[in-house]
């Protein structure tokens, strides 16, 4: 195989990701592209959103190697290609709308007219590269100077189309690794698969190499003094494999029987893909939103997501959501509130996230964004776009709704 597929020196790291097989680990699977998918159910891992799926490729490059990567814009509402350090930390990002199409395509995130063209119109190709990128010639920079040859190179698709199509209707990108002058296809892997399932000791040791590292990042983002039922910046998110396209604030919250946790906010206008609006719609606010719910130990998997279509709105076009127990969810919960279910009431903390994708300039100002670049808290600098967080008995919500549980919140 090319310089043992990639001449990756590393073996704990390579074995873990399922690049190579050594003597010191049983046979693994072999060399396919895109071997990884995650999304809220496979590989549910540093907090997923329900409504994305991710598909992952590991890899390690010499100096002057590069990955031609070709594929088809997908009918989708959001794609990213994303690349990130052995430290899970973002290298380079580039967005549905900065890839140049192929000449004949049209890109339907930069030019609305190119959504009605068939798949082979709607071509795109870029490059990772090991020193600086262009991103205007397709480029997305895959190592770090200085740091390790070893890196992923993710692929985000948010709200396809079809919801039966995770890659919105088209086949996840081909690959082709150039190596010291040498061109090496490699075909999508049949199905996704699961590092945690490779045998032996070298593989068990990189998975706990990735565990640790994804456990500090996660303690490190929300600390065990940050306040319940308030929504707040994290102190970083470095280490989750964040996408650069989002910012999230979240409320750490605890059970307790028949209580249950109730938020109000005022929603951000969003193109509604899923109901035919393109994703370049003039008078939307940002790309996406959502709300989700999550365990708050490792390894911080999703419980369940609201996204921004998903979510009830009332005439003043604010949502309510409640987050309890099954047992625990209110009898009389009328059209306008969206449930969110709690999970396991054995995971002593949960952690609810609101993410904000690509606001507008407009909208900017009271967005997630804008109170992270400054450093503000977003409790005064979202105003109505701000979640107000209560817990409530569910006894008082069924009496008296929400407005009940603002008034009296325990």
């Amino acid at each position: 195989m090319v310089r043992r597929l990639l001449a990756c020196a590393v073996a704990t790291i390579c074995v873990s990701l399922g690049l190579v097989t050594t003597a010191d680990a049983e046979p693994g699977p072999a060399p396919c592209a895109w071997r990884f998918m995650s999304d809220g159910d496979i590989l549910n891992v540093a907090f997923p959103d329900e409504n994305a799926t991710y598909w992952a490729l590991p890899y390690a490059l010499g100096p002057n190697d590069s990955i031609e990567v070709s594929g088809t814009y997908p009918a989708a509402r959001y794609f990213s290609l994303n690349t990130y350090g052995t430290d899970l930390d973002t290298t380079d990002t580039l967005r549905d709308d900065q890839i140049v199409p192929d000449a004949g395509s049209g890109n339907p995130f930069a030019d609305p007219g190119a959504q009605a063209l068939p798949p082979d119109r709607r071509q795109w190709h870029a490059t990772l590269v090991t020193g600086p990128a262009n991103h205007a010639r397709n480029e997305i920079q895959a190592l770090r100077p200085g740091g390790a040859p070893v890196g992923f190179l993710i692929i985000r698709v948010y709200v396809p189309d079809d919801p039966a199509s995770p890659s919105g209707a088209v086949p996840l990108p081909d690959i082709a690794y150039r190596l010291g002058g040498a061109t090496m296809p490699v075909q999508p892997c049949s199905q996704p698969f699961d590092p945690r399932g490779l045998p032996g000791p070298v593989a068990d040791v990189g998975r706990s190499v990735v565990d640790r590292a994804i456990e500090r990042a996660a303690s490190g983002a929300f600390r065990a003094d940050t306040p319940e039922a308030t929504f707040v910046n994290p102190a970083s998110t470095s280490g989750l494999f964040p996408n650069g396209d989002n910012k999230y604030i979240g409320a750490v919250l605890t059970y307790q029987p028949g209580r249950i946790v109730v938020v109000r906010g005022k929603a951000p206008a969003f193109p509604d893909t899923r109901a035919g609006v393109s994703p370049t719609e003039a008078g939307q606010q940002v790309r996406y939103w959502s709300m989700c719910q999550n365990d708050l130990v490792s390894p911080y998997p999703v419980v369940a997501c609201a996204g921004d279509y998903q979510t009830a709105l009332d005439a003043d076009g604010r949502y309510t959501y409640v987050v309890a127990a099954p047992e625990d969810v209110p009898a009389n919960v009328d059209p306008t509130v969206t449930v969110l279910p709690w999970g396991s009431t054995e995971v002593p903390k949960k952690l609810l996230i609101l993410r904000n994708m690509l606001p507008t300039d407009a909208f900017y100002p009271t967005s997630i964004q804008a109170s992270q670049a400054s450093g503000t808290d977003p409790a005064l600098t979202m105003g109505d776009y701000y979640p107000d967080v209560v817990y409530c008995s569910a006894a008082t919500f069924g009496e008296r709704g929400y407005a009940g549980c603002f008034e009296g919140a325990q």
